[in-house]
């Protein structure tokens, strides 16, 4: 006697809205990444209306890094490479993108006499 079989579906959705541009601060592309940096400024160009700089440091792991430009007003590129390098690159593999979210702070004194 053969019984009967029944399956019960369950589906579960999260809905959150699509983010604009995808990609707020910047991007550490690994050296092996699979995605080129190519292909993520072309998608940072059509989606968002933020100007972002491209920096390719000589790094084994790190290949680029890509960072709204208005961020490199507040902090110069050397600083951000060597910041980039000392700090996240030992928390990455040499084919990951890791998304950043940059917090600069300037501090600005002036003296009147």
């Amino acid at each position: 006697m053969k019984t009967q079989q029944q399956h019960t579906h369950h589906i579960v959705v999260r809905v959150r809205e699509f983010k604009t541009p995808p990609v707020h601060d910047g991007l550490i592309l690994g050296r092996e990444a699979a995605v080129g940096c190519m292909a993520i400024r072309k998608t940072l160009e059509l989606l968002s209306t933020c100007q972002f700089a491209h920096i390719e440091p000589d790094d084994d792991v790190v290949g680029d890094i890509i960072v709204r430009e208005s961020l490199l007003k507040r902090l110069p590129r050397k600083e951000l490479i060597q910041f980039v390098l000392d700090n996240v690159k030992p928390l990455m593999n040499s084919d990951e993108i890791l998304e950043i979210d940059l917090e600069v702070m300037v501090e600005i004194s002036d003296k009147w006499q």
